[in-house]
């Protein structure tokens, strides 16, 4: 489980997440929903200790983000899209240079990278270099070398950005997969269709802050909305 309770965290005059709080259960998609720059990306950088939050607490399965962040790692794959891979290397290359970083020793590697490219269907790719590679072999490269550790949980930030629709179902079916090992998954992303296919669970943030945690059931009962995206304007406004 992730816990998250009132973080902040502020880059000068700019406050980029203001008293954030919600929870992320095993076995759930829980997705953060809101525009660009609502405090997305920051959250998750925080939850990946990347950065440390100004106040509040961060955890993952009762570890505090800032103080045990270490051991947080270990138990955490992330996905950004954003993430550079290295076009010389192969794709098998990528997994065991993560893995070694973790600490695997080359056998469980070995293994480790079967059982990726049978549940992420990269046998034809495992061995090529990433230079060339479309969208959609970039990223299950990406999300092989974030799971090479059997991660408990994934934080996903705009997981199908840049991807075509095949890609994208592709996406949304090793997302899904996840939830159906009992990972907890957490899902960063404005693309409403997203929320709807994948998530149990949503959080919208607008302008830094939580405007509302629930269900989908539960947010269209509180506004009275029939559809997410409705619901969503309903919550943060126009204009956000």
């Amino acid at each position: 489980m992730i816990a998250v309770d009132r973080i902040t965290k502020t880059f000068g005059a700019t406050c980029a997440v203001a008293d954030v709080s919600f929870v992320a259960r095993d076995g759930e998609v829980t997705g953060l929903l809101g525009p660009n720059g609502a405090g997305k990306t920051t959250t998750l950088r925080i939850l990946s200790t990347i950065l440390r939050a100004d106040g509040g607490t961060a955890k993952v399965d009762g570890l505090d983000c800032a103080r045990d962040a270490t051991a947080v790692r270990r138990r955490l794959g992330v996905v950004s899209a954003g993430a550079g891979l290295y076009p010389r290397l192969t794709a098998r290359e990528h997994v065991f240079y993560y893995g070694r970083l973790h600490g695997l020793a080359d056998r469980v590697l070995d293994e480790r990278c079967v059982k990726l490219a049978d549940e992420l269907q990269m046998h034809d790719i495992i061995d090529r270099r990433v230079a060339g590679f479309s969208q959609g072999e970039k990223l299950k490269v990406n999300i092989a070398r974030a799971l090479v550790h059997d991660p408990r949980h994934v934080l996903l930030d705009e997981p199908t950005n840049g991807l075509d629709v095949i890609a994208t179902r592709a996406m949304r079916g090793i997302i899904k997969s996840f939830r159906d090992q009992g990972r907890c998954i957490i899902v960063s992303t404005h693309v409403m269709q997203e929320v709807v296919a994948l998530c149990d669970r949503i959080v919208i943030v607008a302008k830094g802050r939580v405007a509302a945690d629930g269900t989908r059931d539960e947010l269209l009962a509180r506004t009275g909305a029939s559809t997410v995206e409705d619901a969503f304007v309903s919550l943060v406004g126009e204009g956000s």
